[in-house]
């Protein structure tokens, strides 16, 4: 889409050069939501494939992901054996129901910054224990859990001129059998809920997100699927449940039950935990 009321377009190169942004710029890093619809607050994009930054980086601590990363290349990488989660970046991108063509140029950060609730990477980092690095606009840093970064439908607690740096996965996380499920009201429809379980010591910790405004995590103390449906439905206040065209608040609390309890189940199976 031509964006009419752009009138420049800038690459930066250093966070130095990050310091004039202001409330009319609008931060493009694959740009596929960007360009997809009218941006009539915006007059200057500011292009940040020019910072560089590396798209993956793999320590022993775990998996530092640029917010410029592409979902492909995320999807795609070659991990340890050992970081048996990261099959969850395929299943929470083919939740986006996008071609691959978008996932050339869409965005990790592009669409945790979205704040949709139906957002895979939001879905993706939320279960993993994701560390979000925000830049600030005072120069300052701030690490925050994904649960803290989506406020909202759509609203997250950036503020004008702030950057999304990073995402970092620990690796503890992915080191832990995870499954993910998801359902939508028709088979090619918006996700109406997105359960995702990671088999921790302690029990089995449940991602929710798209059924619900903001994702909720939480971590139970059990592998028995009554148990944990029963800590979830405890977790998520009844209105935290929200009706759209893509799905009535009623239905989304109920089919999160089903998933939860399908993926506790499947996370139980002996073949998950040998």
């Amino acid at each position: 889409m031509d964006l009419h009321t752009i009138d420049s377009v800038s690459m930066p190169r250093t966070r130095a050069d990050l310091a004039d942004l202001c409330a009319t710029d609008g931060l493009m890093a694959g740009g596929t939501w960007l360009m997809s619809e009218p941006q009539l607050h915006l007059r200057r994009i500011v292009d940040l494939s020019g910072m560089n930054w590396p798209d993956l980086t793999m320590t022993d601590a775990g998996l530092d992901i640029a917010a410029t990363c592409s979902i492909s290349s995320l999807v795609t990488a070659t991990y340890p054996a050992d970081w048996v989660a990261t099959t969850v970046f395929r299943q929470a991108a083919q939740a986006l129901l996008a071609s691959f063509k978008i996932w050339q140029n869409a965005t990790v950060g592009g669409n945790i910054c979205l704040g949709f609730p139906a957002g895979a990477m939001i879905s993706m980092a939320s279960a993993l224990d994701a560390e979000l690095l925000i830049w600030r606009a005072d120069g300052t840093d701030l690490r925050c859990s994904t649960t803290d970064f989506v406020t909202g439908i759509a609203h997250t607690i950036l503020r004008p001129c702030d950057v999304l740096r990073s995402i970092r996965l620990p690796a503890t996380a992915l080191r832990q059998p995870t499954i993910l499920r998801k359902t939508a009201m028709s088979p090619l429809g918006r996700s109406g809920a997105v359960v995702i379980g990671r088999a921790a010591p302690a029990g089995i910790v449940v991602s929710v997100t798209a059924a619900t405004d903001v994702p909720y995590v939480i971590a139970t103390d059990s592998t028995e699927p009554t148990q944990v449906l029963e800590q979830v439905y405890a977790a998520i206040p009844t209105d935290a449940y929200y009706s759209d065209p893509h799905g009535e608040a009623g239905w989304r609390r109920q089919v999160t039950g089903v998933l939860t309890r399908a993926v506790v189940v499947e996370l139980s199976e002996p073949r998950m935990n040998a």
